[in-house]
């Protein structure tokens, strides 16, 4: 396993570990460990799993590694309360038939194969992600960035598959609204 073939998965490792840990810092810093690990480790890699889910579960013992660090070291008490806000208020307002198809098609995206390329694109994408709930951003991150399976990704988030499927729906539509709005509506000069 050589440098430049790790290299290639950073960013979306460094994606996975920012949803995780939600501190650019310290995401980077458990990536950076990864690759390490990987390094040093490389040989023991045995083919039977894709390089990518390999280096995923490195980067969850070091993602748990940093929690139970940060147990020993700080009163965590209870997580951070709830705003009140709905995050899938805005997904109310979407119409849809008996069906559950689209009443209206979406709005012109222009050329998205241009808009993907951009590298602004992926500023909205990304702040399109955060605005979504935590758990669906990383149902959909899981999904489409980290290339995992429904049942990988039931394991990782210990839901149902019923759950999983939600999740995702929503994450898309959440996306699919956002990025409507804040990127292939407005007029983009290259």
């Amino acid at each position: 396993m050589d440098k430049r073939q790790l290299n290639d998965h950073r960013t979306i490792l460094l994606r996975y570990a920012l949803l995780q840990l939600h501190d650019e810092a310290i995401a980077e810093d458990a990536v950076q460990e990864t690759l390490l690990a990987a390094l040093q480790s490389g040989d023991s890699f045995r083919s039977e799993s894709a390089v990518r889910t390999w280096l995923i579960g490195i980067l969850k013992h070091k993602i748990a590694d940093h929690y139970r660090a940060a147990e020993r070291h700080y009163s965590l008490g209870e997580s951070a309360s709830e705003d009140g806000e709905d995050p899938n208020a805005a997904l109310e307002q979407l119409i849809f038939d008996g069906k559950g198809r689209w009443i209206g098609a979406p709005g012109a995206w222009n050329n998205p194969d241009h808009a993907l390329e951009q590298g602004e694109f992926w500023g909205v994408f990304e702040w399109c992600q955060k605005n979504l709930s935590e758990q669906h951003a990383r149902a959909f991150m899981l999904r489409e960035m980290v290339g995992l399976e429904t049942e990988e990704i039931c394991q990782d988030m210990a839901i149902s598959h019923s759950a999983c499927r939600v999740y995702l729906h929503r994450a898309r539509l959440g996306l699919r609204e956002c990025l409507e709005q804040r990127w292939f509506t407005t007029k983009r000069t290259s």
